[in-house]
């Protein structure tokens, strides 16, 4: 019963921690997660902090892609093996409080492989019941050194 009790406690202590927290504190892991994922060569963990949702929007090159499913599968086409994956990181993170269920994040993103590439990102934000998830993803290359 003991046993019991304490795991109960350390739960809602933990609870209302998290929930004490901001997006400052707990995106920044949130992405070091999605590195880790993608550094795994697993896109489909990858996707865990993207809104799984048909309102799901990524802006790049190609233009606005619609929906996670989508998404996932554009992720998988350009990226179909380990070495097309390489290894990613971010930094120069910003995360800017829009209110206390919204976030704008930006940053610089690279993958290190064969042909290193890279660029910018801001990602949309939203604090959902199960934690923060990104609605919108807007990335974009750096333009080729000459």
């Amino acid at each position: 019963m003991k046993h019991i009790f304490a795991t109960l406690v350390v739960a809602a202590v933990g609870t209302i921690f998290t929930g004490c927290m901001t997006a400052r504190d707990q995106i920044p892991g949130l992405l070091r997660d999605q590195a880790d994922a993608w550094n795994r060569g697993d896109i489909d963990a990858f996707m865990q902090s993207y809104w799984k949702s048909p309102d799901l929007t990524f802006s790049g090159s190609r233009g606005i892609t619609r929906g996670w499913q989508t998404v996932l599968d554009g992720y998988k086409k350009r990226y179909p093996t380990r070495s097309d994956m390489g290894t990613l990181s971010f930094d120069e993170l910003q995360v800017r409080e829009l209110g206390p269920n919204a976030a704008l994040v930006l940053g610089r993103w690279r993958i290190d492989r064969a042909r290193p590439i890279g660029g910018v990102f801001s990602l949309v934000w939203k604090k959902t019941a199960t934690g923060w998830v990104i609605i919108h993803d807007h990335t974009s290359a750096d333009a080729p050194s000459q």
